[in-house]
């Protein structure tokens, strides 16, 4: 257990170019090393003041705007004993080393326990798997995860197994260097064989769970997609993504009016006789190719299609004889 001799004082000091930026996402870009959603916590459980030479405000909410001149003064609690425990889960390992671990992660299952999911999720995998040794800069919940997939989707994801390594490759997302390509299977045939697809993404006003291309506000995205296939009313396309925002491509592909084929929340679930073998979306994150931290060679991973989408393409490739 930690004391309270073990917690993190820190003193940060908003420059003048920052003015009018949200606290958590000023406080992220000062600590990209701690996730936004760790930061959001700190701020509302009272571990961050705000401080002026007129004002201290000891509870500030995440949203409240920063102001040139201000100090930010946070409070880093030491780690509480981790509650996620290790599970023989198997893992389909596409590399390993004593840096990080690839995996072919299959769909339903979620990245990091939450709301809902507290246990059977990849990190009680991973923490079975590599005997604990992961990153402990995600958090206690959040070991050697550098980045997610949703729990429906399936494909290629790296962890990071100590903390440069979990550092390095969260320098390399946010500069973009990553390289992910996706395949979906969507309904209907986008009228351009290949482009990109732009718009902010922000969360819904009416469903805090979903989210939705924004006029203003929001997050910059953009998704390149290419057709890979045609099956009548659906397509196979092959995405890359340039940002990585939360539900990216399904909602890129749902705005331009191809939504993927199972994606009940945006748009996916169709009256046709090939629904019913969709019980998820038809989204597989099929290479991921980065610098490795330590070597700094180039690294590229595929994972095949999982049964559920393999045998779905089959059928269309039958031209649906069997729907």
């Amino acid at each position: 257990m930690g004391t309270k001799k073990d917690e993190q004082r820190l003193k940060l000091a908003v420059g003048a170019d920052a003015g009018g930026q949200r606290l958590d996402v000023w406080l992220h870009s000062q600590l990209p090393d701690r996730s936004r959603v760790f930061l959001q916590k700190l701020i509302r459980d009272g571990h961050v003041t705000v401080s002026s030479l007129r004002s201290q405000i000891s509870n500030p909410k995440p949203n409240r705007p920063v102001l040139p001149g201000e100090t930010i003064e946070v409070v880093i609690p030491p780690p509480t004993p981790c509650e996620v425990e290790p599970e023989a889960i198997p893992l389909d390992v596409l590399h390993e080393d004593a840096d990080l671990i690839v995996v072919n992660k299959p769909p339903g299952l979620v990245v990091h326990p939450a709301a809902g999911h507290r246990a059977h999720t990849l990190v009680n995998a991973l923490l079975h798997h590599c005997r604990g040794q992961l990153s402990g800069i995600g958090g206690v919940e959040r070991p050697g995860i550098v980045h997610r997939l949703d729990g429906d989707t399936s494909g290629c994801l790296v962890a990071a197994k100590r903390d440069r390594a979990h550092r390095d490759l969260q320098a390399q997302f946010k500069a973009r260097t990553v390289t992910k390509h996706y395949l979906a299977l969507v309904w209907g045939v986008p009228r351009r064989s290949s482009g990109f697809i732009e718009g902010a993404i922000g969360r819904s006003a009416s469903d805090r769970k979903k989210m939705r291309v924004v006029s203003h506000g929001g997050r910059e995205a953009l998704t390149e997609f290419e057709v890979v296939k045609v099956y009548g009313e659906v397509a196979l396309l092959r995405c890359t993504l340039h940002t990585g925002r939360t539900h990216q491509i399904r909602v890129h592909l749902a705005a331009m009016g191809h939504p993927i084929v199972g994606d009940k929340v945006y748009g996916g679930a169709r009256k046709h006789p090939l629904a019913k073998h969709a019980c998820r979306q038809m989204l597989h994150a099929q290479m991921l190719a980065f610098d490795h931290p330590r070597t700094k060679k180039r690294l590229e991973f595929t994972a095949p299609l999982p049964q559920d989408m393999a045998a779905l393409v089959r059928l269309l490739e039958a031209g649906g004889k069997n729907l």
